[in-house]
C-alpha cells in the first residue's frame, strides 16, 4: 500500500481525500498538513510514496522547490482548481509528476495517483497542448533582475539606482527586451514578468531596499502562453495525457 502525504488548508477536503483513498485499498493517507513547515519536517524524517499538494497561495515555485528537495524519492502531484501555463511549465521542469484537477471524478483522481506511483506522468491534454503553444524566452541575469523590479512599478531612475547602472542603460535594456519578448510597452512587459515571477520564485518585496539589504529576484526565463488555434477534431479525443518516464 502506497503511503501518501497531503498538504491542504481545508479540513473538509482533506477528510474527503482520506475517505476516498481508504476505499481504494491502494493508498494510505499517513499525514495531512495544513502548513508548509509541518509538511517539510515530516518529509525530512519519513518521506512517503506520493505527496499531494493543494495549490494554495503559499505554494510558490520557491516553496515547491524546497519541498522537492526535501521529498527525495517521493513523487509530487499538484492538486489544483486551475493553473496557469507558466506555473505548470515551471513545475514540470522542477520534476512534478502530475497536475490533478480537483473537479475530476473520484475514480480519475485515484487513477492519476496510481499512474504516478507506477512511474508515469499525468497531465491533462489541454494543459500539454498549452505547452506546445507556449514560447520560452531565456533572460540574462541583468534582464531578469530588471523585469523583476519593473513588476513592482519602479521608475527607470529607481531601477537604475538599485542595479547600480545609469538610467540610459536601463532604457537600452528595456528597448531590447521589448523586441526580445515581443511586447510594445513596459506595462505589457511587467504583466508578463509578474505572472512568471509568481510562478518562478517567491515574490519580490513590495519596496525593495538597497542591494546589500534585499537581494533582487532574478527571472531566468519568461514562459509566454499564446492562444492555441486548433482545427475541429472529429470524435471525442482522449481527455488526459499520460506518459511513462523511463
Amino acid at each position: 500500500m502506497t503511503r501518501l502525504y497531503l498538504y491542504c488548508d481545508q479540513p473538509i477536503l482533506a477528510k474527503g481525500v482520506e475517505t476516498i483513498l481508504h476505499e481504494t485499498g491502494q493508498f494510505e493517507l499517513k499525514g495531512w498538513y495544513s502548513g508548509i513547515t509541518e509538511l517539510m519536517e515530516y518529509l525530512d524524517t519519513a518521506p512517503p510514496g506520493i505527496v499531494l499538494l493543494d495549490l494554495t497561495p503559499e505554494l510558490t515555485f520557491g516553496v515547491l522547490s524546497d519541498i522537492q528537495r526535501a521529498a527525495g524519492e517521493s513523487k509530487l502531484v499538484l492538486w489544483v482548481n486551475a493553473i496557469s501555463t507558466e506555473l505548470a511549465f515551471q513545475a514540470m521542469g522542477l520534476g512534478v509528476r502530475g497536475i490533478l484537477r480537483k473537479t475530476l471524478p473520484a475514480d480519475l483522481q485515484v487513477k492519476c495517483l496510481a499512474k504516478v506511483q507506477q512511474g508515469e506522468l499525468w497531465f491533462e491534454k489541454a494543459l500539454t497542448d498549452s505547452f506546445m503553444a507556449a514560447r520560452r524566452v531565456v533572460l540574462s541575469q541583468r534582464e531578469g533582475q530588471l523585469i523583476a523590479l519593473l513588476t513592482q512599478g519602479l521608475k527607470n531612475k529607481e531601477i537604475a539606482s538599485l542595479l547600480r547602472i545609469s538610467e540610459g542603460t536601463v532604457k537600452v535594456y528595456l528597448s531590447r527586451l521589448f523586441q526580445k519578448v515581443g511586447v510594445k510597452d513596459r506595462l505589457e512587459l511587467a504583466l508578463f514578468g509578474l505572472k512568471n515571477l509568481t510562478a518562478g520564485q517567491a515574490q519580490a518585496s513590495a519596496k525593495p531596499g538597497p542591494l546589500h539589504d534585499a537581494p533582487i529576484p532574478n527571472l531566468r526565463s519568461l514562459v509566454l502562453a499564446r492562444p492555441l488555434v486548433r482545427a475541429a477534431v472529429a470524435g471525442p479525443g482522449p481527455a488526459l495525457a499520460s506518459a511513462r518516464r523511463h
